[in-house]
């Protein structure tokens, strides 16, 4: 029994560069998939030069059981470049490699945060690669993570065999956010714009991001106990060493640790499950390379305007969690609580 994969291509009339836009090689990471779906109905432009190929879902057999894995409980994204006689997982890859990754010039890859997190929209790319940076920084998102990224992953071994392929992390899986498909279509657009696919005048091309900062590293700050969490930020907040991130609390309210921020940098991802057990990640942080990078991040998102597409992302993404501002507790005001109250 075979698998059958829906994918267009899309020509130009000129000769050009063939793009591969990919969503979904985690089968539960789909706002990738309905931005390409909006971009095979709703086209905002019309294709002069190259081709698209256009891969809504990746991961089929995932999509299919709403799972990020395949039915082998393999991971597609660590699994490349295959093996035509190996496992479900790893002939899957292989058709991909052959397929699509060997029929492209470029390929721009759309993830989402993994289950119960949410990520601000950044972009992953092996910036010593020139045609990777190219696409990076083209594409116009505020923050660009350099990596060449995991063992096995889609977009390294598409860089390996020639083919520049950088990421999009947007968003939440299983969800087909609208901030995020704007974001990714603008995005999409600046590429295209870039390489030359497409003609866009000057006053009809998509804003960009008022700032880009690139990194070379991020980190996860995990909770030292469990609890309950009350969030002091939010997707995309600047954040400075020793603020506060995260109150962790008791189901009464009793306060078990206040959880700082180790560095400066831009929340990139958090969860967005409040219930948590020690040692659980809670939110990812981008490290600029120096604190006047950092600093210039900061004055840069508060001269933001708030109608940018980028507050509008801010906004949206916050909804998945609630935010309070930090407030110190005075111990000799704190209202005691009788062991059966807190368990």
């Amino acid at each position: 029994m075979g698998v059958h994969l829906p994918l267009m291509v899309w020509r130009g009339l000129e000769d050009g560069p063939v793009l591969g836009i990919t969503a979904a090689v985690h089968g539960d990471e789909i706002n990738g998939t309905g931005a390409i779906r909006k971009l095979i109905q709703e086209p905002p432009f019309e294709l002069k030069r190259g081709a698209l190929i256009l891969v809504p879902v990746v991961n089929i057999t995932g999509f299919e059981r709403h799972s990020r894995y395949t039915p082998d409980r393999r991971d597609l994204n660590r699994t490349f470049p295959g093996n035509e006689k190996g496992s479900l997982t790893a002939r899957l890859a292989h058709l991909i490699m052959e397929e699509v990754v060997g029929r492209c010039d470029y390929i721009i890859d759309l993830h989402t945060a993994a289950v119960r997190r949410t990520n601000f929209p950044n972009v992953r790319a092996d910036m010593d690669d020139p045609d990777c940076a190219r696409l990076a920084e083209s594409f116009g998102a505020e923050v660009i993570v350099n990596s060449s990224g995991p063992a096995g992953s889609l977009r390294r071994e598409a860089c390996r065999a020639r083919c520049p392929t950088i990421i999009l992390e947007a968003g939440e899986a299983l969800k087909v956010e609208p901030s995020v498909q704007d974001m990714t279509q603008r995005g999409l657009t600046h590429i295209m714009a870039e390489l030359d696919m497409i003609d866009v005048a000057d006053d009809l091309r998509p804003d960009t991001a008022p700032h880009q900062m690139i990194v070379q590293g991020s980190s996860w700050v995990r909770a030292g106990s469990g609890g309950f969490l009350k969030f002091h930020v939010a997707p995309g907040d600047t954040v400075q060493k020793d603020q506060p991130l995260a109150t962790s609390t008791g189901l009464l309210g009793k306060e078990h640790e206040t959880i700082v921020c180790p560095h400066h940098g831009i929340v990139l991802g958090m969860t967005t499950m409040p219930a948590v057990s020690p040692g659980d990640p809670i939110l990812h942080i981008a490290l600029p390379d120096t604190r006047k990078q950092f600093h210039s991040l900061e004055k840069s998102v508060d001269r933001i305007e708030e109608d940018t597409l980028e507050n509008q992302v801010r906004d949206h993404l916050a909804t998945s969690i609630t935010v309070v501002e930090h407030t110190l507790v005075d111990e000799d005001d704190e209202v005691e609580l009788k062991e059966s109250d807190e368990i």
